[in-house]
């Protein structure tokens, strides 16, 4: 059996799918593309799919992961191409890799998030951030299915910075107007229990400077993967099985010497 771990985005419009609407999408994908999919045991088999960590719905995301298994080998590459012609545009699958170590999920440990605050300028959202990052805790409310919920927004925060507007081929900014004033904030956030998310922040923000966009932020997931407590940056979680399945250094070499001596 052979596992393929695959990168999708969530672009434009599509941000607004649920992650039911996306499993639907990608199911319809696999059969298009006549993927061998493995599949469950039982009465109700259904295709060996794991997803993992999924952005919340109304939220843009260029790092999503999933991993499927197969019942017969394929070259990552080409079944990614298969895979993303039959996506809807938005949903698109833009990496592959063949699952050479185990514990996807264990290493999708942060994530990075820009928020495009429209009608915010630059000087208010430093002064906010300023606020947020200089406090211990700063206290927020959830609604969960028990009631509200009243957990800390501020401690899994690794680092949060304000920028001017930039605009860029993908994120938040590119569907959004730029003739007035606009904030970005780049956020990068642990993953723990209860989750951080990019929302919760913001109503830090509100807490702690009273910030409050005129209009909804628009939030984009830029990557997630591992996090480096020395250089404060979220690795690629699909880097460890490029490399495993790397050759080694000198393996070539070693092969024609080989050769060469059985020719002599």
């Amino acid at each position: 059996m052979q596992r393929i771990r695959l990168r999708y985005t969530k672009r434009g419009r599509l941000r607004f799918t649920s992650h039911r609407d996306f499993q639907r999408a990608f199911e319809r994908a696999l059969r298009r593309a006549e993927v061998p999919m493995a599949y469950s045991a039982g009465f109700t088999p259904h295709p060996k799919v794991s997803y993992a960590n999924a952005a919340p719905t109304g939220t843009g995301s260029e790092a999503e992961y999933l991993e499927i298994a197969l019942t017969d080998a394929r070259d990552p590459e080409k079944l990614r191409a298969l895979l993303d012609e039959s996506m809807p545009e938005g949903l698109d699958i833009i990496d592959a890799v063949e699952a050479r170590t185990s514990g996807l999920a264990d290493r999708l440990t942060a994530s990075v998030w820009e928020m495009r605050l429209d009608g915010v300028s630059h000087e208010d959202a430093l002064r906010a951030v300023d606020a947020f990052t200089a406090a211990e805790t700063v206290e927020v409310q959830r609604k969960a299915k028990n009631g509200m919920r009243t957990f800390d927004a501020r401690g899994p925060v690794a680092s949060l910075e304000a920028h001017s507007a930039q605009p860029t081929a993908h994120g938040p900014q590119a569907d959004r107007p730029t003739d007035q004033a606009c904030a970005i904030l780049r956020l990068v956030v642990r993953h723990v229990t209860p989750a951080v998310r990019p929302d919760d922040v913001l109503s830090g923000l509100r807490a702690v400077a009273d910030l409050a966009p005129p209009v909804p932020a628009a939030v984009t997931r830029l990557a997630q993967g591992l996090f480096d407590e020395e250089t404060g940056t979220v690795t690629d979680p699909l880097a460890p099985d490029r490399e495993a399945a790397a050759p080694s250094p000198g393996t070539s070499g070693d092969s024609a010497a080989a050769a060469a001596k059985a020719l002599a």
